[in-house]
């Protein structure tokens, strides 16, 4: 069994896309899927790391300003060819991909999976996941995918990583203070919400506070952030994998909306969410009025004062933490595990690999 997948970072883009889908070859390689993946090489693309957890990577060199679906499609299409490949499911993470890409590549494979959270174009696909929570996200997609169209939405289907499941934590938070933080907004922070956090943390009286500050290797600030955090003695990581071992031991947590907020709504974590992307509005829009996060808004609107006071406030409420604990695991149902994850087991029934796959365990 074959797989492609096709999806991109950049300083621009963010590595989330590459992230949930390298969350997602683990899962289908136990199954013994062998997973190929193309990417562009842009400033900022994680071509190696994808090598480094095992897949080979095709580079494509389709990096102009505009993004040309044929050309993207035709050039898949030729590494697929060259390689002498027998794709069985070709899976799109990528904004700029829809029913026009897909339908090209649609000559190399029988299946086609599309993972999206726009709901902004049409897709010509078998499969579609959206993992994410909103106001009536079970009709997101009508009319943009073909009627025989599997459709995952969702947070059952959010693609968390195997060490989020190991030992969750699924009782009340107990701490009757806050002690450590993490801060958090993805591997490239490409507004610079990590510098704007440390700037106002200089207004905070932190002498009672661990912070546990953590950025992805395709971030610009990288180095002007290590040398904030060394004078003020913070924790400093940089593209760890092992992020959701350092989650569980915070009590509180500023970072950006998506994957990210999910994962640490799954653990129970309190959050401040900084919105830094239109796909992230509607979303944590949604959590912030299902109680689990506190939702600051629109990144360029939010002030330094505006986290001086958030923060302040969250410290000074340990009772209200510990209710946000609550409303974030009711919501991500963080007490259910699976013996297979259900999106795997839905890739293996449409591949005809099915039978059994599911069973969830309580």
């Amino acid at each position: 069994m074959q797989i492609l997948i096709r999806t991109d970072a950049s300083t621009k883009i963010g590595s989330g896309h590459v992230m949930r889908c390298l969350t997602l070859a683990d899962m289908l390689k136990e199954k013994g899927a062998k997973i190929y993946f193309v990417c562009r090489e842009m400033e900022g693309h994680l071509c190696e790391l994808i090598e480094t957890k095992g897949y080979q990577c095709f580079r494509t060199f389709n990096v102009k300003q505009t993004f040309d679906q044929k050309q993207d499609a035709m050039e898949t299409l030729h590494l697929i060819e060259i390689n002498g490949l027998k794709v069985d499911l070709i899976i799109a993470d990528h904004y700029q991909i829809d029913e026009q890409w897909e339908q090209v590549v649609r000559k190399a494979a029988p299946k086609v999976m599309v993972i999206d959270d726009l709901a902004n174009r049409r897709h010509d696909c078998d499969l579609l996941l959206d993992q994410n929570y909103f106001n009536k996200f079970e009709t997101r997609y009508d009319g943009l995918v073909p009627a025989k169209c599997r459709k995952l939405l969702g947070l059952k289907y959010l693609l968390l990583r195997p060490e989020f499941y190991e030992d969750n934590i699924t009782e009340e938070n107990t701490n009757e203070s806050v002690a450590d933080v993490l801060v958090f907004y993805g591997g490239s922070d490409s507004t610079n919400e990590t510098l704007k956090v440390l700037d106002a943390l200089n207004l905070v009286d932190v002498t009672s506070l661990t912070f546990h500050v953590v950025v992805g290797s395709s971030n610009s600030n990288r180095e002007i952030i290590e040398l904030r955090c060394r004078e003020r003695n913070y924790h400093f990581y940089v593209q760890i994998n092992y992020l959701a071992q350092l989650m569980r031991t915070v009590d509180l947590a500023l970072g950006a909306g998506g994957v990210t907020m999910w994962e640490r709504c799954f653990l129970g974590i309190p959050s401040i969410v900084t919105v830094v992307a239109d796909n992230q509005r509607e979303s944590t829009e949604a959590a912030a009025d299902a109680g689990a996060i506190w939702n600051l808004g629109w990144h360029e609107c939010v002030e330094k004062e505006d986290l001086v006071d958030i923060i302040n406030r969250a410290i000074e409420d340990p009772n209200g933490l510990k209710e946000m604990t609550k409303k974030a695991k009711q919501l991500m149902q963080s007490d259910i595990k699976y013996k297979t994850h259900p999106v795997v087991e839905a890739i293996m029934e449409i591949l005809g690999h099915g039978d059994g796959f599911y069973v969830p365990k309580n």
